[in-house]
């Protein structure tokens, strides 16, 4: 019998790779981008990243009694997750970025589009489908931040402090995911599971106009080889 979390990946592959196929993704992974284009990446993550704690903590609150196993994982990943905003502000600084800045700027139309959806479904619809999220940022981690990383770094010759966010999430998430399949897995309700699909369709769609919208422009060494 198939588990839930295999049909989840299944019904969601052309999103994923339509998510992965997308111009900045493909350039990030392999270390193409410029610096501003970078540090452009960073002001986005840290606006959808500042309310990952508070969407958690929502979710939390609105999980059903029958399911209080979800409200503490819930739990179990605020502890992982709080503070991770800073991080990306701490490397914004390492860019020679202005972190004030960005800590004071509205996020981008994409971004708030995608946390404001994240909270409408949680808030309206199903605190379930919240995982939908999850899935979408956490396994596009595990793909690309880490060689992501550590190619930008090398061609951008910046020092290890500036991507601590993308290393961190890198090999944190794979433990997060190893989580993930087991909390999907013990989902018994068609229609959680059901959300859960239709979320994390969304979410790919959603997420990936953040990098829809971010300035493409290349490290003009890297570009040329």
């Amino acid at each position: 019998m198939t588990v839930f979390f295999d049909r989840l990946l299944a019904e969601t592959e052309v999103e994923r790779n339509a998510l992965l196929a997308i111009p900045f993704i493909r350039e990030g992974h392999r270390g193409a981008l410029s610096l501003d284009s970078y540090v452009a990446f960073l002001g986005q993550a840290y606006h959808h990243v500042k309310h990952t704690t508070p969407l958690l903590m929502a979710c939390g609150s609105r999980v059903p009694h029958d399911k209080e196993w979800l409200r503490d994982a819930m739990a179990e990943y605020v502890e992982e997750e709080v503070g991770h905003q800073e991080w990306i502000l701490n490397d914004i600084a390492a860019c020679g970025g202005d972190a004030a800045q960005v800590r004071a700027a509205q996020p981008g139309e994409a971004a708030e589009m995608m946390v404001a959806y994240a909270y409408h479904i949680i808030d309206r619809v199903n605190p379930v489908g919240f995982l939908g999220m999850v899935l979408v940022l956490e396994g596009t981690s595990i793909r690309i931040a880490t060689e992501a990383a550590e190619n930008l770094r090398r061609n951008l010759r910046l020092p290890a402090s500036a991507f601590t966010y993308l290393t961190s999430h890198g090999s944190l998430d794979l433990s997060h995911m190893e989580f993930f399949k087991g909390l999907v897995n013990r989902l018994d309700s068609e229609a959680d599971r059901v959300q859960v699909i239709h979320c994390a369709k969304r979410f790919y769609r959603l997420y990936g106009d953040v990098f829809r919208s971010l300035p493409l422009s290349l490290n003009d060494s890297v570009a040329a080889a």
